[in-house]
């Protein structure tokens, strides 16, 4: 059975809801490593940044990095056709946005999280997390001008992008300020919300 680090909210969310669309039994570990201490030293026997998510295969194997757990789970079961094929003409901007919302957007969550790892003074921090929250919008926005979405980003066929789009736009700046960024890719998370 797969083990995954991971917490309500989270980047895990997206993998677990992947699991569940493929039908495969899996075990978390809840570990809320932003907010204490001894769940972050857990974490970090498997993933030395001592961040959730982390998916332990039944070989032992950690692997880390939502987007690639992603990714590696829609090859690994293609016929659940959660990713376009590598033949597939949409494969390329697949992966383009898979990596786009890990590097552009999931990354500033090590800043939200506290602030103080890159700000001067304790002054400071809230104009860092609003400027982190102006650049996440800004990212979610120019991504929405780039999309032509059907039903879901990629066309008419679920993919695990739609699910961490939907997971990851959840995180500050919030869905309020995501909505009024990205009303294409809005109406596409509102649906997935909906799917329970």
């Amino acid at each position: 059975m797969l083990k995954i680090f991971g917490a309500v909210g989270s980047g895990s969310v997206p993998i677990e809801a992947t699991l569940t669309l493929l039908g495969i039994p899996y075990e978390v570990i809840e570990a809320v490593t932003w907010e204490d201490e001894a769940a972050r030293k857990r974490v970090e026997t498997v993933n030395p940044l001592g961040q959730v998510p982390a998916l332990v295969l039944p070989s032992g194997e950690i692997m880390t990095e939502s987007a690639a757990i992603l990714i590696y789970l829609a090859d690994l079961y293609p016929q659940a056709r959660l990713a376009p094929g590598l033949n597939d003409p949409a494969r390329a901007q697949y992966l383009r946005w898979m990596t786009y919302v890990s590097a552009a957007i999931y990354a500033f969550a090590w800043i939200k999280d506290d602030a103080m790892r890159i700000a001067a003074s304790k002054d400071d921090a809230p104009r860092v997390i609003d400027r982190v929250h102006d650049r996440i919008a800004d990212c979610w926005r120019k991504m929405d001008e780039q999309i032509t979405p059907s039903h879901y980003i990629l066309g008419d066929e679920l993919s695990v992008l739609d699910l961490y789009v939907t997971v990851i736009s959840r995180f500050g700046p919030w869905r309020t300020r995501f909505y009024k960024s990205a009303p294409k890719m809005a109406e596409i998370v509102r649906q997935i919300d909906a799917d329970p």
